[in-house]
């Protein structure tokens, strides 16, 4: 039998006409033949970028939330909104997706990053918070779509025994994602505006829609349909995808994804990320609020976490792969997150905690959620494959909604635990600069509390002459002078001042409690660990590679032998 050579350009229309040229090879993107290495690897690379740039896109809301509330004259409970909203639409375009085992994956990415990259350049142009509210879920749409789109591409171009280091990559998007907003707002917030550091993003998604424009081929239905355990597949898969049709391998695919192994890893999964889902939305209000950490500092902290959960992520990959096994890896980072993040939740009322302390603690998360995450991306999408190959989007798609609902879910119930929030975000920054700035008014107004009170009574110009003569007497009119001046900061602290430092008493025993709550999603994942695909002892797994190659080798020969 005499396999092609790997075709390097689009494969011709699905019809089976002739492209007519540059457009048709724009929209037309399969391959007929599986890419050499060289390629495979330029088309997972462009995966990754894409998958940071569009984290880039989404988390700069969250880097300027604090400008953009104040702009659009938002309440806290609003901008949550905007999260929840988000990613509920987020979590029903995930649905979507998942007909992109029909359509195909790489447009979704392509003119899916070109929408989002124009929706976030429009944003800064929202005339009131309604419409930005609106331009953030289109943006929330796109995103649930490549949610989908990038990890199944991840998939069909990279064979089981290489699959946990390419998916530790495509999982690093959110966390470069967050290091790029970092490090782009900390360089150029002195200068730029919030709608500035929004068009910074828009224009980098732009920059790679055109490098994925031209560079981004997939598989054809036909070839990426199939289960490729290693590169030595490769011809057998080209032979097979001679004689398969696709549309018979989709039927039914949404009930075969409706099982407990997929749709109860997809859950324990998303509830494993409480954690990092509050590190990316709430750690700066928490450190302020709780440790008087400064943005700055606090981004500073998260940097441990970033970096740590980086590099985990890919050396746990390439571990993996090396041992050919994802459960034991799986359950190390599982039972690693509980410990440390229980360490966390007990210092969360702490104040004297020191900086180094959580320093560390961020690199242990960082580190075991990089070894949980990474094999699981592998072994969920070999969980998948057993059911059926060729819906490998659909199985994406149910994990994808799956997520965002979580995420949805929980960033409508921080408000709920944690009502500290609100009043130290909407007022606490105004009732701490009133607090230094009306300093030597209420040390007047404190050592006289009974006569300020009965002033408090009468609104300006019409106090009583005898009341404003004893206070003249008792207090002095230069005094008085200095109180008159404060009372604009005066008037904060008895609106707010009480509330604001009633939250501040009670927030970090009302965090601690989310904290627990994150703790419990980690020990929810532990048991869904023994429901996937994939064997536990290396040894084994190296008996079943082996195995493998000796029937492809014998299906091979049967097929030469036929020709």
């Amino acid at each position: 039998m005499t396999v092609s050579p790997s075709a390097e350009d689009g494969a011709p229309p699905r019809d089976g006409s002739a492209a007519p040229g540059l457009l048709a090879r724009l929209w037309h993107r399969d391959l007929a033949h599986y890419p050499e290495s060289s390629r495979r690897y330029a088309y997972l690379a462009i995966v990754v970028v894409t998958t940071i740039v569009l984290y880039y896109l989404l988390y700069i809301q969250y880097a300027v939330a604090t400008s953009i509330i104040t702009h659009y004259r938002m309440t806290f409970g609003y901008f949550i909104l905007l999260s929840v909203v988000g990613n509920v639409v987020g979590a029903f375009a995930s649905l979507v997706a998942g007909l992109a085992d029909r359509w195909g994956r790489a447009n979704l990415v392509v003119y899916g990053l070109l929408v989002a990259g124009i929706l976030v350049l429009v944003l800064p142009h929202a005339p009131n918070k309604t419409v930005y509210l609106l331009l953030f879920a289109g943006l929330s749409f796109v995103e649930g779509i490549v949610l989908v789109a990038t990890p199944a591409l991840i998939r069909d171009f990279s064979p089981q025994l290489g699959r946990a280091t390419a998916m530790g990559y495509w999982t690093m998007g959110p966390v470069i994602g967050s290091l790029v907003v970092t490090t782009v707002t900390s360089a150029t917030l002195d200068t730029s505006t919030w709608q500035d550091e929004l068009r910074y993003s828009g224009i980098s998604a732009l920059v790679v829609f055109v490098i994925a424009l031209f560079g981004l081929r997939e598989l054809s239905p036909r070839l990426r349909d199939q289960v490729m355990v290693s590169m030595r597949d490769r011809a057998l898969i080209e032979a097979r995808a001679r004689g398969i049709d696709p549309e018979q391998r989709l039927t039914g695919h949404w009930r075969q994804m409706f099982r407990l192994d997929v749709v109860g890893s997809a859950f324990a999964i998303s509830v494993y990320l409480l954690l990092y889902y509050a590190a990316v939305g709430n750690f700066v209000i928490y450190f302020s609020a709780t440790f008087g950490y400064s943005e700055q500092r606090t981004n500073g902290l998260a940097n441990w976490y970033w970096a740590a959960n980086a590099i985990a992520l890919i050396l746990a990959g390439l571990l993996s792969d090396r041992l050919r096994v994802r459960k034991p890896l799986m359950l190390v980072g599982g039972v690693g997150s509980v410990v440390v993040t229980a360490i966390f939740a007990m210092l969360a009322t702490q104040p004297d905690t020191a900086y180094d302390t959580f320093a560390w603690l961020f690199v242990g998360i960082g580190i075991f959620g990089g070894l949980t995450y990474a094999p699981w991306m592998a072994g969920f999408t070999e969980t998948v494959e057993k059911h059926n190959p060729a819906a490998t989007a659909t199985g994406l798609a149910v994990w994808g909604w799956i997520l965002r609902i979580v995420v949805a879910v929980s960033a409508a119930f921080v408000p709920l635990v944690v009502t500290s929030v609100t009043p130290l975000v909407e007022h606490g920054a105004e009732v701490q600069a009133a607090q230094a700035q009306a300093g030597p008014a209420l040390s007047i107004v404190n050592a006289h509390p009974q006569l300020f009170a009965e002033l408090a009574k009468h609104p300006a110009g019409s106090v009583p002459p005898e009341l404003a003569a004893q206070a003249a007497q008792e207090v002095g009119v230069a005094e008085l002078a200095v109180v008159q001046q404060a009372q604009p900061q005066l008037k904060i602290l008895r609106e707010h001042g009480a509330e604001v430092q009633k939250a501040a008493q009670e927030g970090p025993g009302q965090w601690q409690i989310w904290w627990w709550v994150c703790l419990g999603g980690q020990i929810v994942f532990l048991p869904f660990i023994f429901a996937m695909a994939g064997r536990w002892s290396p040894r084994r797994a190296r008996e079943d590679a082996e195995e493998h190659q000796r029937a492809v080798e014998r299906e091979l020969a049967a097929l030469e032998s036929r020709t």
